[in-house]
């Protein structure tokens, strides 16, 4: 198992899926962990769950479309933890799937304040204390929908291509004052998106079978690995996980 003891992360999105398996795979190998979600209750009983099983964990309740409410979520970190070590940019949305022609406009805006305006909230508010301490990781979940339009998804392909783009900034200005900058893309993933999803039936992606999807606690072994040196060859780069290569470096296979 990955050491990640005394190591201090904030996860966005962790209320379920990829954030909540994430934040257990980290407390697990020793972190120290918040957990943020615009839901309180949630993410209150995993830090519980995590904090019974003897690990180190506390919610946080945060909107990451709320610049204030990200700065006060690092605030915390740092107060609690005592710095960050690694930021996990995972909050994401998607509803409502529509084609342009009949997209609601909050709608769409809702989702780029979420998956595009809250990974640079993430960021912004992080790297201060990152550079302080002189290092830091920050991993953000993107998809391979950044490289291909799919039907219904005009929001969601438009943020996630932002977010790979942002990496790659990112990565510009900072990876010589040791922050380390990722983005995984994870292929799908047996969370309540796709459920949505395939409830639109709109487009390939919502005719898969729920079986066809990657279980969550895979993104979290993985983002356990990008969060260590192991993985510095993909510093400011897109990690996939249909990459065969990558599952056999993660020991998924």
């Amino acid at each position: 198992m990955t050491d990640m003891k005394n190591k201090s992360v904030i996860i966005t999105g962790a209320s379920r899926g990829i954030g909540a398996a994430a934040a257990r795979k980290f407390a697990e190998c020793g972190a120290k962990v918040m957990l943020c979600a615009r839901s309180g209750g949630d993410i209150d009983d995993i830090a519980a769950e995590i904090t019974k099983a003897g690990g180190t964990a506390i919610a946080q309740k945060t909107d990451v479309a709320d610049y204030d409410q990200v700065q006060a979520a690092v605030d915390r970190a740092v107060a609690e933890f005592g710095g960050l070590d690694i930021l996990i940019n995972n909050a994401g949305a998607l509803d409502p799937v529509e084609r342009l022609e009949n997209a609601t406009v909050a709608a769409w805006d809702s989702v780029i304040d979420v998956n595009v305006k809250g990974v640079f909230y993430g960021i912004r508010a992080a790297l201060p204390v990152m550079k302080a301490a002189k290092g830091g990781t920050i991993l953000t979940i993107g998809s391979g929908a950044a490289n291909g339009a799919l039907e219904g998804w005009s929001h969601y392909c438009s943020s996630k291509a932002a977010v790979h783009h942002l990496n790659n900034c990112l990565h510009a200005e900072e990876d010589e004052n040791g922050i380390r900058a990722l983005v995984l893309s994870p292929g799908t993933v047996a969370t309540e998106m796709q459920r949505v999803i395939k409830k639109s039936g709109v487009n390939p992606v919502s005719q898969l079978d729920w079986e066809d999807h990657i279980p969550p606690e895979w993104v979290a072994d993985t983002l356990v690995w990008m969060a260590t040196s192991d993985s510095d060859d993909y510093r400011g780069a897109v990690v996939s996980l249909r990459d065969e290569s990558i599952r056999k470096r993660v020991g998924l296979v």
